[in-house]
């Protein structure tokens, strides 16, 4: 009879099908994206292998690395907030063109610099400066442009291959960087970062304008990809994007603890210094602990690649495993269980960062999203001038071993501290 209720009407929807890992890789612009951004992270892993043991040879001090540590991040600290603002209303792949070309010319220019032996501590940082500020605007870009190939459905399996990127980049960069450095030298690590980027750019230059998912017919319901949001060019937008970030619990947390275990991401500080002055491993070790953190990396973000939606209690429990692995492996006796140790900080870290990072993107309104994932690239990897001079300067007055067990114990008080607006946190329900 009409208007009468039957029991199909009052069945609650279906929840949404998890979807496998690898289900982003569906959609071949994103497939192609994913190859290319291995090629760039690892180019940029192997010119960060070059930068940090000049600058160690050059100033023999820890101090010296964080400052190259501030100068790189210090941009995105400053002004990531007002570079998502941006990313909230340009194309996304036009920015990711200008900024991958950017990136380019600035390793070549440190390229010719090392090869004419005019290279000095004061133009690494010049450069590395310069880099920074157009990674101030690259990386909400990218972690948008994830969102804007793939759709709301795919985006936990999106963002955990993008931590298999940048966790293979781990393995393969600094593998290479250590084997150029040893054959040819800095400059050649350098110039192996520069061509990186003809792969991205390549990628972005062949793919047409608008990259949408299949379109709605051929999609369940659920899967339909959201309208993007109207361009706003208001003032005070990137300060309205902060103070929304900040009044938000769950994403408030995640941006702490990002903020926090920035320093692990970071190897340029810490990593060199254990490897150096507490292990005598030199180079090659140096390369090979770096390497170690991405192989345990991998299986990590390959178990945050589910289909399900993360939950604030999984955010927090795998912050604390990061905080627990971190200190034990700054008390490591010896070289064989300090990789042991770094293995089992790249596997919970990785884990626990895409999880924080897909849970932040899930609940970000779609008109704020580009402007809160600029707060996510503030914290991560905006807050390492922060991090990276306060634990090189404990490190030349502690020692590395009492600088990297600390990192653990400050993650493991945020942790703490930030308990009861992560776990009141479950799965996000739309209306």
């Amino acid at each position: 009879m009409p208007g009468r209720r039957t029991a199909t009407d009052a069945r609650p929807p279906a929840p949404p099908r998890k979807e496998p890992p690898f289900a982003a890789l569906a959609f071949r612009p994103f497939r192609w994206w994913f190859l290319s951004q291995i090629t760039s992270a690892s180019g940029g892993m192997t010119q960060a292998v070059a930068t940090s043991w000049l600058v160690l040879t050059m100033t023999g001090s820890a101090v010296g690395l964080g400052v190259l540590s501030a100068v790189t991040m210090l941009p995105s600290l400053i002004a990531g907030a007002w570079c998502g603002a941006a990313v909230d209303r340009l194309d996304r792949r036009r920015v990711l063109i200008g900024t991958q070309g950017a990136l380019a010319v600035l390793s070549l220019a440190l390229y010719l610099l090392i090869a004419t032996h005019a290279v000095a501590y004061w133009s690494i940082l010049l450069l590395s400066g310069g880099s920074g500020l157009v990674n101030a605007l690259d990386g909400p870009a990218r972690q948008v442009y994830v969102l804007d190939l793939v759709g709301r459905a795919r985006l936990s399996s999106a963002v955990s291959l993008y931590e298999v990127i940048l966790n293979t980049s781990r393995v393969f960069g600094p593998a290479l960087g250590g084997v150029v450095l040893v054959l040819w030298g800095a400059g050649a690590c350098v110039l192996v970062n520069a061509a990186s980027f003809l792969a991205p750019l390549a990628v972005l230059l062949l793919q047409p304008p608008a990259l949408q998912p299949p379109t709605p017919a051929a999609t369940p319901a659920h899967e339909t990809p959201e309208p993007p949001a109207a361009p706003t060019a208001r003032r005070g937008a990137a300060r309205a994007g902060l103070r929304y970030a900040w009044s938000v619990p769950a994403i408030r947390s995640c941006l702490l603890i990002a903020a926090a275990c920035g320093i692990l991401f970071n190897p340029g500080v810490l990593m060199p210094l254990l490897a150096d002055r507490v292990f005598h491993l030199g180079g090659g070790g140096y390369g090979a602990l770096l390497s170690v953190f991405g192989l345990g990396a991998l299986p990590g973000a390959l178990f945050a690649a589910r289909g399900d939606e993360p939950t604030g209690r999984q955010v927090a429990l795998l912050a604390a495993a990061t905080g627990l692995s971190t200190a034990a492996t700054a008390c490591a006796p010896d070289p064989v269980l300090l990789y042991v140790g770094m293995a089992a900080v790249g596997f919970t870290s990785i884990w626990m960062v895409a999880r924080a990072n897909t849970l932040v993107q899930l609940r970000a309104a779609p008109e704020l999203r580009g402007r809160v994932m600029g707060a996510w690239t503030m914290a991560l990897p905006g807050a390492s001038p922060v991090t990276g001079l306060a634990m090189g300067t404990l490190a030349d007055l502690a020692g590395a071993r009492t600088a990297f067990g600390c990192a653990g114990l400050l993650l493991l008080a945020i942790v703490a501290g930030t308990w009861r607006g992560l776990a009141g946190s479950g799965p996000y329900r739309a209306g």
